[in-house]
């Protein structure tokens, strides 16, 4: 896991209320790596949807975690706070709700 939180971010991708939102494949991960928590969602479970004549896979079964990101810290003490979630749009909200309240505690 630490792997994936030390690359480095390199060419375009999204900015949210002015921290990276990165993609890759089903792993999704939001926040800066300068303050003390990110988080970190992974798609465990797809369904498919029907609109009009195409079929659309989204998201239905999402692992939400907020990792604290000191390099110092064992690997399995990394997780603050963790939940399964449905939804991508559910488990966005709320892992921003989460991944605020620890930024700012």
């Amino acid at each position: 896991m630490t792997k994936i939180l030390e690359k480095t971010i390199e060419g375009k991708h999204l900015i949210y209320r002015g921290k990276p939102l990165v993609r890759e494949g089903n792993l999704y991960c939001y926040g800066d790596m300068e303050e003390a928590h990110v988080l970190f969602m992974i798609v465990l479970t797809n369904k498919t949807i029907h609109i009009g004549e195409n079929d659309v896979e989204v998201p239905e079964n999402i692992l939400i975690q907020v990792l604290k990101t000191d390099p110092a810290i064992p690997d399995h003490e990394k997780i603050a706070k963790q939940l399964n979630g449905v939804g991508l749009f559910e488990a966005f909200n709320a892992g921003l709700v989460w991944l605020d309240r620890l930024n700012n505690a």
